[in-house]
């Protein structure tokens, strides 16, 4: 059974550069609950179910109860990242300012998810291919590995990548099983299926001046005493510095970095509107 993902062609709220969450950027494929019905939910299905983790000495294996009481951090992904000629996903390594690390993805549509976590910031670590959870069906046992999970100051994110599209049948199995093992410990579970209208190609453009950069022409501080006299569009802001050709990059870096705000629903462009953080 397939179940629709929502992708409205127009977005009716705003997206705040700022403060926004994952939630708010990425659109969730819906797990209907009647997917789960099959799966083993009988008394001690917690103890029953697997997670198998790696370190780089050894494997660990645990019921789906312990999962948050595993040293995360010490492990490395379950399975490793391959490159070979005629493959057709696309993986790689992806740096993240949040980590100051680099880290793994299988597709292009894993480190568009890693760039939106990064943005965020709110993480303290992520991990790709976290474990292996082995789960009970009325057909027998199954495996399953999340692409990432994400370790929150106070909980913990575990996230499948899959394009609405290329959802099967099978995968939605997997999906509701991984909720349910997640549910468990108290983290939270998603599945991305696709992103917010121009989410992407504006966070994508943020990127590119995500890294430090050095103000010694005091840009960054003309930038944000402009709009904190009142929101301006990106090409009034810019042109009304002592150096809009080198403004422009220094604005950009704002917007990542949360010290300005512009709707991420809207593309980024010098029509677009700028504000104040905290007075959108």
């Amino acid at each position: 059974m397939k179940v629709s993902v929502c992708t409205p062609d127009i977005d009716p709220c705003p997206v705040w550069s700022h403060s926004c969450s994952l939630e708010d950027l990425a659109a969730p494929y819906a797990i209907d609950p009647a997917v789960g019905t099959g799966l083993d939910l009988g008394p001690g299905w917690t103890r029953r179910w697997t997670a198998r983790w790696k370190t780089e000495r050894a494997e660990v294996i645990c019921p789906v109860r312990e999962l948050a009481g595993v040293p995360a951090i010490a492990s490395v992904p379950v399975r490793g990242f391959a490159w070979r000629a005629g493959q057709r996903h696309r993986p790689g390594l992806q740096y993240l300012l949040a980590t100051g690390r680099m880290h793994g993805f299988e597709s292009l549509a894993e480190r568009n998810l890693l760039l939106a976590l990064d943005f965020i910031g709110t993480l303290t670590e992520v991990l790709s291919q976290p474990f292996k959870l082995t789960f009970t069906t009325a057909a027998g046992n199954e495996d399953h590995t999340p692409d990432f999970l994400v370790l929150l100051p106070e909980t913990a994110l575990l996230i499948d990548v899959r394009p609405a599209h290329l959802v099967k049948n099978k995968d939605l199995v997997k999906f509701a099983a991984t909720e349910q093992a997640a549910a468990a410990v108290g983290w939270h579970y998603l599945v991305a299926a696709g992103w917010r209208r121009q989410v992407l190609t504006g966070l994508n453009a943020l990127s590119a001046r995500r890294r430090p950069m050095s103000d010694r022409l005091g840009l960054q501080g003309e930038l944000l005493d402009l709009v904190r006299e009142h929101p301006r569009r990106f090409g009034e802001l810019v042109e009304e510095t002592s150096l809009p050709a080198v403004a422009r990059a220094h604005a950009v870096h704002l917007l990542w970095h949360g010290r300005l705000a512009m709707d991420l629903a809207l593309p980024l462009d010098d029509a677009a509107w700028i504000y104040p953080v905290g007075r959108p």
